[in-house]
């Protein structure tokens, strides 16, 4: 059976081993074909991309605002010589991947799957524009889901934000998509240089600017930064402010997962500060690794973290951040215990077992 994806991630184009490539990398097992459409990409030329054996991209030569009419024109293509049986389609605004994907599917009679991993600046906007795009979210979504034949979720939370802004709660499944590695999510013996770790792109959203405020108001506490983006220059310029920047550290984007892991067990404990996310999955994997985790409740987090058990909630504000960071520093029996009882999440999250469930729902969609 062959599946058509619609996605708005380029990143395995670029040659990133990002999360979508490790989960291609085993998704293409269940399939005899898959084809995805995406944005145009920052590479030289344009055309097919043959990651995988059985995995091509094609990325569009123009702009976002064609990126409708590229989904139509080709997509016809590849269903007509491919005969794909089912589309999966990844929305989010402005929607112009489940515009595209409507109408190709009416013009070729294929379904799709509208996947909804999380919802622009929901449960809090970080910005103008994530505020724009709960707006838009909240006026479109509902007309987005009814015209496929199922609309996945990866968590309770966006599944009931679905169904309470109008659609069909009979054609919403939760479908997660945290998928977890048990042979490279192995603690290992790690000199704890930090006191606390962070993880992902720096950018408003990550809530980044609280987690360094947070620091300061803690007894010496050592932060490691891991990631780049646009807020890096200006959060390095508030740890100098705060008189910190010897207690802080940025390591940039590191290559492989593996140094990641490594990297996040060299603190003793993990902290995710976003105002909305679909997982995170860094979250999830600093868990299955044995860290004790402070985190907002955002996306998945909800349906796992029970609070002092296997992870503390935060409001997110610096003093309480400060609170939680200084309670886990101070007790070394409740950190250890929390870390003990958070590395369940990985059986719950192991990886080949999900993507085979998540290929058979897609297959039980087909025409």
């Amino acid at each position: 059976m062959n599946i058509l994806m619609i996605s708005g991630d380029r990143s395995v184009v670029e040659g990133k081993k990002s999360a979508f490539w490790y989960m291609l990398e085993e998704f293409s097992k269940h399939w005899g074909r898959i084809d995805i459409i995406c944005p145009r990409a920052n590479v030289q030329g344009d055309g097919i991309r043959n990651v995988f054996g059985n995995v091509y991209f094609h990325p569009s030569s123009k702009g976002l605002l064609r990126q409708p009419a590229w989904i139509v024109k080709k997509g016809r293509e590849l269903i007509e010589e491919h005969g794909h049986s089912v589309m999966s389609v990844h929305d989010y605004p402005p929607f112009y991947n489940g515009i595209g994907s409507e109408w190709l599917s009416r013009k070729m009679k294929v379904p799709y799957i509208l996947e909804v991993h999380h919802i622009v600046g929901y449960p809090r906007p970080a910005s103008f524009v994530e505020w724009i795009g709960r707006i838009m979210s909240h006026l479109f979504l509902a007309h987005d889901t009814y015209g496929a034949k199922a609309v996945r979720c990866v968590s309770q939370g966006t599944a009931k934000v679905l169904r309470k802004w109008g659609s069909d709660p009979d054609s919403v499944f939760i479908i997660p998509s945290f998928y977890l590695d048990k042979d490279l999510l192995r603690p290992r013996p790690c000199v704890k240089d930090y006191d606390l770790v962070c993880c992902g792109r720096l950018v408003s959203n990550k809530g980044i600017n609280e987690i360094i405020e947070a620091i300061s108001m803690t007894h010496e506490a050592k932060l490691l930064i891991i990631g780049d983006g646009p807020l890096r220059s200006s959060l390095e310029k508030k740890a100098e402010d705060l008189k910190i920047s010897d207690r802080v550290k940025f390591s940039g984007w590191l290559p492989e997962n593996e140094d990641v892991y490594k990297a996040i067990q060299s603190a003793k404990a993990f902290v995710m500060n976003s105002k909305s996310e679909g997982g995170p999955r860094v979250a999830l994997e600093a868990m299955a690794l044995g860290m004790p985790i402070i985190t907002t409740k955002v996306g998945v987090m909800p349906d796992i973290v029970r609070d002092e058990e296997n992870g503390l909630f935060t409001t997110g504000s610096a003093k309480d951040l400060a609170d939680k960071i200084n309670k886990l520093l101070d007790y070394p029996t409740l950190r250890e215990r929390v870390g003990q009882e958070a590395k369940g999440v990985l059986d719950k999250f192991e990886k080949e077992s999900l993507i085979r469930e998540y290929a058979e729902f897609l297959q039980s969609m087909a025409k």
